[in-house]
């Protein structure tokens, strides 16, 4: 497993270019099904528009895109180029294009479906995908408060804290932070406490 950014959510923005109209929309998604559902759906909204270019890739080295009809190179590519140049992943962009009745020649064209992606790409909340662990931790309440002050020191989320006889958190806490967290646990409380690892996955953290 390999950390890695996306985007949390759909988004879009457009432009107007020599009477052309490009609006770009892009959406996070996990497999080429998905990404060509999305597509399907761009189509269907904009059935009346004259291309959908479209370009996307996956963390599992897939890597698609289209030009739709315009010139060979000039949409798709540039879309393409745009998603890699931001270091994204496991999303789709589609740049829709409503012909204004100017042409662009292929300088403009490669300029404009690019600035497309990147206008919705910059319009999305990203996310970074990392490895993690999610912890399950019981204390005494009287270590409680020591315990959830080192908090702030790690790359971590609260996921959940039960209140019985005992405490239990239940974090969600990136890789590379669980060995110095156990350590500092076991220094903490004299090894009366150990952190244990419930499963390996990958967790969503704010980009930094």
């Amino acid at each position: 497993m390999k950390e890695y950014v996306t985007i949390s959510a759909p988004a879009e923005d457009s432009f107007v270019e020599r009477k052309s109209e490009f609006i770009g929309f892009v959406a996070p998604v996990q497999t080429e099904e998905e990404a060509l559902r999305f597509l399907e759906q761009i189509r269907t909204k904009h059935r009346d528009a004259t291309h959908n270019c479209y370009a996307y890739v996956l963390k599992n080295g897939v890597k698609r895109c289209s030009d739709d009809g315009e010139p060979q190179g000039t949409a798709g590519v540039p879309i393409l180029d745009v998603l890699e140049r931001e270091g994204l992943t496991d999303l789709i962009a589609v740049v829709t294009r409503y012909f204004g009745g100017i042409l662009l020649g292929t300088g403009g064209l490669v300029r404009a479906y690019g600035h497309g992606a990147k206008l919705a790409v910059d319009a999305a909340q990203r996310k970074v995908m990392s490895p993690a662990v999610r912890l399950e931790v019981q204390m005494d309440y009287n270590q409680y408060g020591k315990l959830n002050n080192l908090l702030p020191n790690y790359t971590v989320i609260m996921e959940d804290t039960e209140f019985t006889d005992i405490v239990t958190m239940k974090l969600l806490m990136i890789r590379t932070d669980l060995e110095r967290f156990q350590k500092q646990v076991t220094e903490l409380t004299a090894a009366t406490v150990e952190p244990k690892v419930t499963e390996e996955c990958m967790g969503e953290f704010p980009v930094q």
